[in-house]
């Protein structure tokens, strides 16, 4: 080869390089998005499952109380509806993590349901039998561990979150995000109880 060939040969090879360099940090970027990405639904579906556990456990535990405290109709009601608010958000989608509005709105309902659940229990201070039926306390040991274990997933979740976040606002790859279509993911923020297990144990 001449010295002109070399010369013309040496920027396409440079071009080569960078071009190749660009594509593969853009992709490697890309696909750890759409892992982290997938992640966080992973850690959502998990949450929606403990949350649909104590909507499940609910009908079992009024019915019981009901037995022993039917006058108290209306705690029973507050309860009903906040489940029934708590079950009109339950089944949302993925995009929703993406929509601040729609997550408020999912995390105020089952705030709601957590703070009738309370009221429920509570009233079984006043009533002796029902404390010591086997039924109520084996329910009771149920809420107690779902409770417990909402907390949990709601901190994975969180924590989950905060990576995806953090990785896709990060320069360069937030221009790749943008360009992609990944957008962050909704937080579950801090509520009055909401970082520990409401008080189901006597």
């Amino acid at each position: 080869m001449t010295r002109k060939t070399y010369k013309w040969l040496i920027p396409v090879i440079i071009l080569v390089i960078l071009i190749f360099s660009i594509y593969a940090s853009f992709k490697n970027s890309y696909n750890t998005m759409v892992k982290y990405d997938e992640s966080v639904k992973a850690a959502w579906g998990q949450v929606e499952n403990v949350y649909q556990r104590r909507y499940d456990l609910i009908p079992n535990l009024v019915e019981t109380v009901k037995g022993y405290a039917a006058h108290e109709s209306e705690t029973f009601i507050s309860v009903t509806e906040a489940r029934s608010k708590a079950g009109g958000v339950m089944k949302i989608s993925d995009d929703v993590l993406k929509d601040p509005e729609a997550f408020k709105r999912f995390q105020q309902a089952q705030s709601e349901l957590s703070g009738a659940l309370q009221r429920l229990m509570v009233i079984s201070e006043n009533y002796p039998e029902l404390k010591a039926n086997q039924n109520f306390l084996a329910l009771q040991d149920q809420l107690e561990g779902t409770e417990n274990r909402i907390a949990v997933e709601r901190k994975r979740f969180n924590e989950t979150v905060q990576r995806y976040n953090t990785y896709i606002k990060q320069f360069p790859r937030v221009i790749i995000a943008n360009m992609s279509g990944f957008t962050p993911s909704q937080y579950f923020k801090s509520t009055e109880g909401a970082e520990k297990a409401p008080a189901v144990t006597f």
